[in-house]
């Protein structure tokens, strides 16, 4: 693993003996603490980027290798409460060259550790802990009892003295919250700073003093401000261990704050996650970000001052498109005004015969709709495209009316070959579409009506009632056959360029259904020499969180784009979080996790009890479909195939089945247990009504499953 920085399998009950880990040449860190590992520690010299070595709280036995002496960077070498004998070698600290601020602690408490060679005068930056160890009933061993008491641990805050010295107190208005600059080229500049908390994660080092200057370079580079604008103000270990601290921020010279598109630009770079990571310093979170007088009366947008070309021409497109929309509005206002429209003289438009020639797909007029929907007062949801209402046809049937507001109306021909699109995919796992009204001014899509809402509906808690893991992993698979449909058997194929927990729906059995077409996109077609291009340019379009960022930069879109949305749908199913939410990204939260061996504490606690294995399987495939390269994703038929095995090693996947069944149909969960048939009928009511869809849709679909 020749890029492997940092290596932390605390507590992970590992057994067998230490590895080998000399030929990674870049690594920095190792903990493989409070494990059963046994045996000696290998005797091979470690990469000299080590900071920190930690075997402590296992059954190591043998000698303490001579490989620790010489190693240039280290600060922490514990190796307490273990069997190991022998001798130590002063070694270990006299060839390491000390800094003014480095520290090294040494932790060999409770061994069987007997003598120590060398002359035991370790210099004052070297903490040594032999507490519990029979080295120390030696009283021959000159100045032992020194490190033998037991020693508390190391005072956790750290406050630095950032403050100008020799600068006059009255010219420099503390009340304000204006305070000296103080690595000021100037001596006693005076301004107001901004204040940030912000915190390491995973940092390669165990004492952050010997790197605060090349922290302050980091921070202040990355940031792209000059290198005295930075201070780290105080700094403390949290769990984790994790690095908190306090920042901070400096406006430029001859300036006394930041205007507020400065600020903007400083909080973007923090909240988009466009500081870059740093080989040491690790993956970061902002903890707080706080403007005091004079700035707390400033309001702060972010911005994103590094605009790729492709976002400037998505702009430049908005804008020209908006400025035609404007115009359009405008003349039809005007128009009328003078009388040459009406929308209810309009609305009577009689379809054509060429607009009714749309096989299994019905059209209604725009009085068939209110009278279903008891004149639109029955909305159920909302999304970009307009509202959506439930109704009841005039044979009973219950559905979902998705109302285009007027600002969206699409072009006629748009419109029907959105429907013609629709009428053609017909799958178990698709919804499907049973009409449609097209009266000038209306147009409007009639689905079938799912009862039990959307995915998020569930995993945010707006509807009452657990989904547990295997329920969890068929709403997976039977998305996941859907979008498979659309690639490969929907005639020409499709890239649905817009999966998201709201587009994914429930019927009353909890059979999920892909929904939303609104931004499909046929798939290339084969060109003149019989190749098959394998993306298509479009400008970009979706929901943030779930965007290709391939294509995001690309602007080339993909069958391999929707695996990547679906991938972070299933992070939700896992986790329960949303793809973004106060400043964090599903995908990089679960990666984390999944990389420091703590995958099981981002697990959705209202999953219930689960198979770990099958955990750690859906996980891993998530993360895999969420990679930021193309290639580096599975397709569609690899994650059905994939899920498929999961779900045939969950242990409860038989019986869920059937009690899904026996939900399903009362008459036949009676028959078993007549007590039950209360509570289903209850259960089976409360279901039917929910709200907050995007596109809801209802009914036991007419086409036959799949």
């Amino acid at each position: 693993m020749t890029k492997l920085l940092k290596m932390s399998l605390r507590n992970c009950s590992l057994q067998g003996q230490v590895p080998d880990l000399s030929r990674i040449p870049e690594l920095g860190y190792i903990d493989l603490s409070w494990n059963q590992l046994t045996g000696p520690i290998p005797q091979n010299k470690l990469s000299d980027n080590i900071t920190t070595i930690d075997l402590s709280n296992n059954k190591l036995t043998g000698t303490i290798p001579v490989n620790f002496s010489g190693l240039p960077l280290l600060q922490q070498l514990s190796l307490s409460n273990n069997s190991l004998d022998g001798t130590i070698s002063s070694s270990v600290w006299q060839n390491v060259t000390f800094n003014a601020t480095a520290r090294l602690t040494l932790d060999f408490e409770n061994n069987l550790i007997k003598n120590i060679s060398g002359v035991l005068h370790p210099p004052a930056n070297v903490t040594l802990k032999l507490h519990g160890n029979p080295v120390c009933a030696n009283a021959n061993q000159l100045n032992i009892s020194l490190f033998c008491g037991s020693q508390n641990a190391e005072e956790k805050l750290d406050t630095l003295s950032n403050s100008a010295t020799g600068c006059p107190a009255q010219s420099c208005p503390t009340d304000s919250n204006f305070e000296y600059i103080p690595a000021s080229p100037i001596r006693c500049s005076c301004a107001a700073p901004i204040r940030v908390g912000y915190r390491l994660k995973s940092p390669g080092f165990s004492d952050f003093r010997p790197y605060l200057s090349s922290f302050d370079t980091y921070i202040s580079s990355g940031l792209h401000l000059i290198l005295y604008q930075t201070s780290v103000d105080t700094f403390a270990w949290d769990e984790g261990p994790r690095l908190r601290m306090y920042l901070k921020i400096f406006p430029p010279l001859n300036h006394t704050q930041f205007n507020a598109s400065e600020i903007g630009r400083i909080k973007s770079m923090f909240t988009g996650w466009n500081i870059e990571d740093s080989d040491i310093f690790g993956p970061y979170e902002l903890l707080n970000f706080t403007l005091l007088p004079p700035y707390s009366s400033v309001t702060v947008e972010s911005t994103n001052s590094g605009l790729k070309k492709g976002a400037v021409v998505g702009i430049v497109l908005g804008a020209i498109a908006a400025a035609v929309t404007l115009s359009a509005i405008v003349s039809i206002i005007i128009l009328r005004r003078r009388g040459g429209y009406h929308r209810g003289a309009l609305r009577k438009r009689p379809l054509s015969k060429a607009q009714m020639k749309i096989e299994g797909v019905k059209g209604f007029t725009f009085s068939e709709m209110s009278a279903a929907t008891n004149h639109f007062n029955n909305q159920v949801g909302q999304g970009g495209y307009g509202k959506v209402y439930k109704g009841i046809l005039a044979d009973g049937t219950i559905v979902a009316i998705k109302r285009a507001q007027e600002g969206s109306l699409q072009g006629s021909k748009e419109f029907y070959t959105e429907i013609e699109l629709l009428s053609r995919l017909h799958h178990r796992n698709l919804v499907s579409l049973l009409g449609y009204c097209d009266e000038e001014y209306e147009q409007m899509l009639v689905y079938e009506f799912m009862s039990n809402g959307t995915l998020r509906d569930h995993l945010s808690g707006k509807i009452k009632g657990t989904l547990n893991f295997s329920r969890r992993l068929r709403i997976a698979l039977a998305s996941s056959k859907g979008i498979l449909y659309l690639h490969t058997e929907a005639n020409p194929p499709i890239f649905h360029r817009d999966i998201k927990s709201t587009n994914i729906l429930l019927d009353e059995r909890f059979v999920a259904k892909v929904a939303d077409f609104g931004l499909s996109r046929l798939a290339p077609l084969p060109e003149a020499e019989g190749v098959v291009p394998g993306h298509v340019s479009t400008v970009v379009k979706g929901t943030p969180g779930y965007l290709d960022p391939e294509y995001f930069l690309t602007h080339k879109l993909t069958d391999k784009s929707d695996v990547y949305s679906l991938g972070v749908v299933f992070l939700e199913l896992l986790t329960g979080m949303q793809p973004i939410s106060h400043g964090k990204n599903i995908v990089r939260e679960v990666n984390n996790a999944y990389q420091s061996g703590m995958t099981f504490s981002v697990i959705d606690a209202n999953m219930g009890s689960y198979p770990s294995e099958c955990i750690e399987k859906f996980v891993s495939l998530a993360l895999r479909c969420c990679k930021d390269e193309t290639d580096a994703r599975p397709s569609m038929a690899e994650v059905v195939r994939e899920l498929d095995i999961i779900q045939k090693m969950t242990p409860e996947a038989d019986s869920t089945t059937s009690s899904v069944s026996m939900a399903t149909d009362p008459e036949k969960a009676k028959s078993l247990n007549p007590s039950s048939s209360m509570a289903t009928e209850h259960s089976l009511t409360s279901m039917v009504d929910v709200s907050g869809s995007d596109l809801l849709s209802g009914t036991i679909p007419s086409i036959r499953p799949r």
